[in-house]
């Protein structure tokens, strides 16, 4: 995303403008349901591109949504500077149970906003309400 006059001072905007035109959002499938500030709600639509296994959703793919759904939360809320980067720093996931044929939708909550980094917490659950993971990321901005 290129940074013009017309670029969002907050970065909820900043999300809800980016990632339905992000083409790798776009080629996972990732839906953005809901931002507000530090929280942002993504969900995964089941498909059998994301299957390792029978049904079984892929750890890559969990964790691909995990981050997404981290960089959301992270930039949601904070003031956009004018260099327009971004970074996960650092990413634990603990898998709690398998994912299998069905949507999974990541929430992320903003644990603590610093100057430049911003550590979030992600659980994911299936649209049947297992907990499938657990994550904490610290995402960078600027």
């Amino acid at each position: 995303m290129t940074i013009t006059r017309d670029q969002p001072k907050i970065g909820t905007e900043l999300m809800r403008q980016f990632l339905p035109h992000s083409p790798f959002v776009a080629h996972t499938r990732i839906e953005l349901a809901r931002i507000d500030d530090g929280y942002a709600e993504l969900t995964l639509p089941f498909h059998e591109e994301i299957v390792t296994i029978g049904e079984v959703i892929h750890g890559g793919a969990i964790v691909t949504l995990i981050d997404t759904a981290a960089m959301a939360a992270a930039w949601a809320g904070a003031d956009v500077p004018e260099q327009l980067r971004g970074a996960t720093v650092s990413l634990s996931v603990n898998y709690l149970a398998p994912a299998e044929g069905a949507d999974i939708t990541a929430t992320a909550q903003v644990l603590r906003r610093g100057h430049r980094l911003t550590n979030v917490r992600v659980d994911v659950h299936t649209d049947g309400a297992t907990h499938v993971a657990t994550a904490i990321v610290t995402y960078q901005i600027g």
